[in-house]
């Protein structure tokens, strides 16, 4: 398998929400022990940040951004998100559905009507759920390059990812009718922003998300058309010793991974989301909705129970507190994102290294805080 896979699924427990406890004091002495392996100032590391009651109470930085320069990670670093992209691509088709330009029961051939015939039955709602039954785009990638190692496989970008996809004959499953973790479904959807839009995806995201929140630095990355400024850059320890291994045949896509920012530029998208500064409380339902019960559940492909996952974030709970969440991996990046918003409690990792258990790490913050060490 290509080695880009951007998201790994949380374990999910299948209990209703119940009336949250309140959270624990929680000092940074407590916290620092978490990320004691992070220390080495002369290693890749990570950068954590820890809101409360929309505060920060915890922003730190450990290692280093590449091992040519060794600057010290800090929080205006800027991380390659991976599938953490997937929450801001999800937002952008919700600002165009707020706009009038599309709706969540558009179909994919109403938008590219060159598409094949199986896109009259994908729905946008659909690709936003993961159960569009949409082909992966890596999954043919290796069909394509049979024995080839990734290095020598050139990166493929969104519009080459809709053309593969435009050469299927079907989906995986009939659509709404299992779930499956796509990339592909949402490299579709950064090219749906684009089409009905106007302007490229990268620019939609900039005009209105990162601008209007001031989110300076935060880019959707394109090799030759801008530049990531404070840039930290992936490692892969091999045969004892770290290698800088930043990108991949699909590091440049943008639908399901190609943000870079940083914990200061998240401090904002976080009180963004709190506030509702983008959408109402209302339009955020549909990315947002409650699970509130396991029956009916859809299937992954393997006839497994699937997870409850909403518009670019995992649902669930964790110790009967509501918590929506979501883990990016790709070459030489791990990151986390879990926010608990009964609890008011949001914990980012963000790691350039790729042995980092991101969510694993965040999660022990979290237990932190809701007393359960």
């Amino acid at each position: 398998m290509i080695n880009s896979v951007r998201c790994a699924i949380p374990a999910l427990t299948l209990i209703l929400f119940a009336s949250m406890a309140a959270t624990a004091q929680v000092t940074a002495s407590q916290i620092e022990p978490i990320f004691s392996k992070f220390t080495g100032t002369l290693q890749p590391g990570c950068a954590v940040l820890v809101i409360k009651g929309g505060n920060v109470v915890f922003r730190k930085g450990y290692g280093v951004t590449d091992l040519r320069s060794l600057r010290a990670i800090g929080p205006d670093t800027n991380f390659r998100l991976a599938s953490l992209t997937k929450q801001f691509t999800a937002m952008a088709i919700m600002l165009l559905v707020h706009d009038g330009k599309l709706t969540y029961e558009d179909r994919l051939s109403d938008i590219f009507p060159d598409f094949p015939a199986y896109g009259k039955a994908i729905t946008i709602r659909q690709l936003l759920h993961h159960t569009s039954g949409i082909i992966d785009y890596e999954d043919i990638m290796e069909k394509q390059y049979p024995g080839i190692s990734d290095g020598k496989i050139p990166q493929i970008k969104d519009a080459e990812v809709l053309e593969l996809l435009k050469h299927q004959t079907g989906t995986k499953f009939t659509p709404g009718t299992r779930w499956d973790y796509s990339n592909s479904g949402y490299v579709v959807l950064g090219a749906v922003v684009a089409k009905k839009s106007g302007i490229a995806f990268g620019d939609f995201l900039r005009e209105r998300i990162f601008k209007p929140l001031e989110m300076n630095a935060t880019i959707a990355y394109e090799k030759g058309k801008n530049e990531v400024v404070n840039r930290a850059y992936g490692h892969t320890r091999i045969d004892g010793s770290w290698r800088e291994t930043d990108q991949s045949s699909t590091s440049a896509t943008l639908g399901d991974g190609g943000v870079y920012t940083s914990l200061n530029d998240l401090e904002k998208w976080d009180r963004a989301l709190t506030n509702h500064t983008l959408l109402s409380a209302k339009e955020m339902m549909a990315a947002l909705p409650p699970p509130t019960s396991s029956s009916g559940r859809l299937q992954k492909p393997d006839g497994s129970v699937a997870p409850f996952y909403g518009f670019g974030w995992f649902l669930d709970s964790y110790h009967r507190h509501r918590r929506y969440s979501h883990y990016g991996e790709t070459i030489g990046f791990r990151t986390a994102i879990q926010r608990l918003p009964d609890d008011h409690l949001t914990v980012i990792v963000l790691s350039n290294r790729a042995e980092t258990d991101s969510p694993a790490l965040a999660e022990r913050v979290v237990s932190l805080y809701l007393g359960k060490p």
